[in-house]
């Protein structure tokens, strides 16, 4: 068990920030949320050290706290499954990213005791579509709209490494839980008796179960051999036919019926076929090289654990 630490998030009120953040305070750690609205992170997330408004664009009064911090976990960003993407959302899907990682970085930069690590979000669509190739941290980017993000936001992200902290970037997959993300908006449908595999059906799911997410997070955190970007991905990616009959075999509902990608296309826009179809073989060779002990190494295991309490 490492020393207790102070460890400034950003994000925290969303699906993985919420779980990190409690991960980390039953161990004994000190947590800072920073947050646009202190007193909704509070109700949401009981039981952190100290919620600071954090303006992502600005600095403030909250630069003082950086001082204090041995780790800052930077989480915030718009969704980019909250809304249909129009050329102003994918602004700011862009820029809720980037900017706030610059203005952390600013601040590092002025601090006179910065923290030891920086583990910034990313996205392992930091690839893009890159078809039956597997691809690990040290395959080239993409050109597609959510590669350019990921590589904007490390960018701005690996300038802390520049000051002498120790930055990783988590180029994370498809979080499994069963109440936010890609897994909880698949279950209606199979609960229906009408789920199915996304055609074409052979596109690759890189997946993670969301205690892994966050456990692969604290290792970050905690092993000082840790830097640089991060897949954030279970070993055992699947093909989206498979994934969909896995997840109907636990559900005990069929996996019968296709959804073809032109009708997600006609209902999502832009969004379809970069969220769903057009997808990456990852490999999470890294956390591998680690040695860190994923808990859900394959799929059936880690969806019965993801739904263990659905109702």
């Amino acid at each position: 068990m490492s020393a207790h630490k102070h460890i400034v998030i950003t994000g925290a009120t969303g699906l993985i920030g919420k779980a990190l953040c409690r991960r980390l305070m039953a161990r004994g750690d000190t947590v800072t949320v920073f947050t646009r609205r202190p007193d909704a992170a509070r109700a949401v997330l009981p039981g952190a050290t100290q919620y600071i408004a954090w303006d992502a664009a600005t600095g403030g009064t909250w630069e003082s706290v950086l001082e204090t911090a041995d780790a800052v976990v930077h989480l915030a960003g718009a969704s980019i499954a909250g809304r249909r993407w129009t050329p102003a959302y994918k602004h700011e899907i862009l820029e809720s990213r980037t900017v706030s990682t610059h203005t952390l970085v600013e601040a590092m930069a002025r601090a006179s005791r910065r923290p030891s690590v920086f583990v910034c979000a990313s996205g392992i669509d930091y690839y893009g579509p890159r078809g039956d190739e597997p691809v690990d941290e040290n395959a080239p980017p993409g050109r597609n709209f959510l590669a350019q993000v990921c590589v904007a936001w490390e960018g701005e992200a690996s300038r802390a490494a520049d000051l002498g902290v120790r930055t990783v970037m988590m180029r994370t997959g498809i979080v499994l839980d069963r109440h936010e993300g890609a897994l909880a908006r698949l279950l209606l449908p199979f609960q229906l008796f009408v789920g199915g595999p996304i055609l074409p059906g052979t596109q690759w799911w890189s997946w993670i179960h969301l205690d892994d997410e966050v456990g692969l997070i604290m290792r970050c955190i905690d092993d000082e051999r840790a830097s640089g970007p991060f897949n954030g991905v279970a070993p055992e990616p699947q093909r989206n036919r498979d994934f969909s009959a896995t997840l109907g075999r636990v559900l005990g509902r069929p996996s019968w019926l296709p959804l073809p990608g032109f009708v997600l296309r006609l209902l999502l826009g832009e969004m379809a076929p970069a969220l769903l179809i057009e997808r990456q073989r990852a490999i999470p060779a890294k956390a591998q090289a680690l040695g860190y002990p994923f808990a859900y190494p394959t799929l059936e295991p880690a969806l019965r654990a993801a739904l263990a309490r659905l109702p």
